[in-house]
């Protein structure tokens, strides 16, 4: 069937159904929204599509559009629901269960016919993880039930003036309901506040007398102070004082009208840091208190937390290591899968502590959400240099990708809970093994960020899917589902299971691994293959060869890839409204 996609962007949601669709056999075009109703209509004319669906739209179809075809609508929210912040709605209320709908577009905003619906439990996480994972997951299964029904003429319409579905208007969650009193409201509340506007909107606060957007939550167990007070920083995360105890707070987003040169996403702590003095102010520390509201950044300090944290602590860290019998397991999870230079040096330090425990199993990553999706684009857009931070965020992937790929005395795997893209898949890639929840989406390229690609692309790609395949993989530049990643050899095993349950399957998968009889002659061969390539062509000319291609685009300001980079991270259009599709490939801007 010709099906056409319809996105305000190309986001995780949107990548997921045009890899699952096209694995069913379906030509898919995409077109972006964003980029105005002409482009829809032209879209619609060049490929006249059999079926549209938009699986994330901000904006209402053209209504010829969906008068003259079907139009499917992918709504986040259950039969009944209505509005544009379902998620954050559901998440605020702690709801304990909710549901995706598909509907058909019409005149009123998700009021059409209901033509599938799928429902799951709620989880304590972010609104971000939430619509990665149980979302998602309900949403394809939607997808591909009223693409079914369309196919084979089954569907019977539900309207939604039918008596069972009670139909619920949820207005648009605005910042006003999302404001923190941090002197009255407890730590559940703040963090409830805080998951419901993750990723995006954040939530509008007031910082050292500047309003942020304060992004990711997470609870801490020992720490505390007067409310509102900040009182530590760890990894990059800030940690403030609640009434009743402390939340982390990972990221910060200045105002766009703030006068601030880099109003987008980035460490909680660097952005403090960039702030300037008010003149005659003093920092808390100064006065020997944490500091307050109206004060200039504060030197805050720098609280650790260890590797290998206790199982009653509750604290925030994003980088883990525990041992269980036979096996390691170094987690690592960090905002959106971008790692900067210091997240890259950090996990190198904790996987070469890994490698000095006995662990013949060594199991990287594990848990849900975002595995990684390589070089951190926000903290190289922000600095005083970008072309140097480029660089410098390279090398420290290549560092920690080259650790693993010279790791000869274990079996490494890479377990993959949630997307992965560029230099990430290529850190999976490093690995013996990569373990794919099923559900998760690769973006095994560089491409649409100008770049060539390294973290050793060149000699990892191949090896495993062939010249051929990487040679497509990398110019076409199209997400890969985990079932075609299986199929062509970039993952070895699905896990089948939904993303609460991955890291229990992973712990039990690892467990067969690491008691298989023929582990010692596996470790023993894997060490053979290795000095074996390294005789053939040594790791280092794979990383001067594409380092050298990489150095010539960081360092020459008319590459496109500071242009892409920018307005990926400020959210600028950029680009043609030229739409992809399984045959030709065409989209455009960063995916994340």
């Amino acid at each position: 069937m010709d099906i056409l996609l319809v996105a305000s962007a190309f986001n995780s949601l949107s990548q997921r159904v045009f890899a699952e669709l096209s694995d069913r056999g379906h030509r898919v075009d995409v077109v972006l929204a964003s980029h105005g109703a002409e482009a829809v209509r032209a879209a619609v004319s060049e490929s006249r599509p059999e079926l549209i669906i938009a699986p994330m739209l901000k904006t209402a179809l053209p209504d010829d559009v969906w008068r003259e075809h079907t139009c499917l609508i992918v709504h986040p929210g259950p039969p009944g629901d209505r509005g544009p912040s379902a998620l954050d709605w559901a998440i605020a209320e702690d709801a304990p269960r909710w549901g995706v709908t598909v509907l058909q577009a019409g005149a009123a905003m998700d009021a059409g016919d209901v033509w599938a619906a799928e429902s799951f439990t709620v989880p304590p996480v972010g609104k971000s993880d939430l619509y990665r994972n149980e979302v998602s997951d309900a949403a394809v299964a939607a997808v591909l039930l009223a693409v079914q029904r369309y196919a084979d003429g089954s569907f019977k319409p539900t309207p939604q003036r039918d008596p069972t579905i009670r139909v619920v208007w949820r207005d648009f969650f605005r910042q006003e309901r999302r404001r923190i009193d941090w002197e009255n409201d407890s730590t559940e509340t703040v963090l409830r506040s805080l998951r419901a506007a993750d990723s995006q909107p954040g939530v509008l606060d007031e910082l050292l007398g500047r309003e942020v957007f304060l992004h990711g939550g997470a609870p801490e167990d020992q720490l505390r102070g007067r409310p509102g007070d900040l009182l530590a920083t760890r990894a990059g995360a800030v940690c403030r004082a609640t009434r009743d105890g402390a939340v982390w707070i990972l990221e910060l987003r200045p105002r766009k009208n703030s006068g601030d040169p880099a109003p987008f996403r980035r460490p909680a702590a660097s952005v403090l840091a960039s702030f300037p003095a008010p003149p005659g102010t003093t920092t808390g520390s100064e006065r020997g208190r944490p500091p307050r509201s109206g004060e200039r950044p504060p030197r805050l300090p720098e609280v650790t937390a260890p590797l290998e944290l206790p199982p009653e602590r509750t604290t925030w860290t994003d980088i883990r290591y525990r041992r269980r019998g036979d096996i390691g397991y170094l987690a690592f999870s960090f905002p959106g899968g971008a790692m900067s230079t210091s997240h890259c040096r950090r996990l190198l330090a904790a996987y070469r502590y890994a490698l000095t425990q006995s662990a013949p199993v060594l199991v990287l990553g594990g848990s849900r959400d975002f595995f990684s999706n390589g070089i951190h684009l926000n903290v190289i857009e922000a600095s005083a240099d970008p072309a140097g931070e480029s660089w410098a965020n390279l090398n420290a992937m290549n560092d920690l990708v080259e650790a693993v790929l010279r790791t000869t005395d274990r079996l490494v795997v890479a377990a993959l809970g949630g997307n992965a893209a560029a230099g990430g898949v290529m850190l999976a890639l490093a690995a013996d093994e990569v373990w794919c929840r099923d559900g998760v989406v690769l973006n095994p390229h560089y491409r649409r960020m100008g770049l060539y690609g390294s973290e050793y692309w060149t000699y990892s790609l191949p090896r495993r899917v062939g010249t051929e395949t990487a040679q497509r993989l990398t110019t076409d530049a199209v997400p890969v589902s985990a079932a075609s990643a299986a199929r062509i050899g970039l993952a070895d095993r699905l896990v089948p299971a939904p993303a609460r349950e991955f890291p229990a399957e992973v712990g039990r998968m690892a467990a067969e691994l690491a008691a298989a009889p023929g582990l010692g002659r596996r470790i023993a061969m894997k060490a053979a293959a290795r000095r074996a390539d390294e005789r053939r062509r040594p790791l280092a000319e794979y990383r001067r060869a594409e380092l050298a291609r990489m150095h010539g685009v960081f360092f020459d300001p008319h590459a496109p890839y500071h242009a892409l980079r920018s307005a990926f991270v400020r959210k600028l259009p950029h680009g043609s409204a030229r739409p992809l599709s399984t045959a030709v490939g065409q989209v455009t801007g960063g995916v994340r």
